[in-house]
């Protein structure tokens, strides 16, 4: 399970890979027109969707953007610190600083715990060994 931080930046970059794909499918299958007073221009390499397909495609790319935008949305408001104000952030930090400072105490505290428990096990194998 990935963080809500990854997770908005693997949507931002769906949502731009959306983009770009819907830009793209715009370009390619669009219908020619002219341009200002000037005839159209055949291009046989250009092969456009009939317009209901191509309608019918631009709303389901458009739907999609929407939906991948709406789920930015939700990820960007379920981030720690929204609707929180700078003092109570510091705060929270704070709190936490002073937890991990306590649990680094606790740890140091079991390290040197499991050296005496070492110290202890080797003299008494030693002691064995003598027997």
């Amino acid at each position: 399970m990935t963080d809500r931080l990854t997770q908005l930046q693997d949507a931002v970059d769906q949502l731009t890979t959306q983009f770009f794909s819907a830009l793209r499918y715009v370009g390619n299958k669009h219908e020619s027109a002219p341009v200002g007073n000037e005839d159209r221009v055949p291009d046989d390499k250009h092969h456009p969707d009939k317009p209901a397909v191509f309608e019918a495609a631009l709303s389901e790319l458009a739907r999609d953007i929407i939906v991948k935008s709406k789920q930015i949305e939700v990820l960007i408001t379920s981030l720690p610190g929204i609707g929180v104000s700078e003092e109570e952030q510091k705060n929270r930090l704070l709190n936490l600083e002073q937890q991990l400072k306590e649990a680094e105490a606790e740890r140091l505290k079991a390290v040197e715990e499991k050296e005496l428990a070492r110290e202890r096990l080797e003299s008494v194998i030693v002691n064995l060994r003598r027997i």
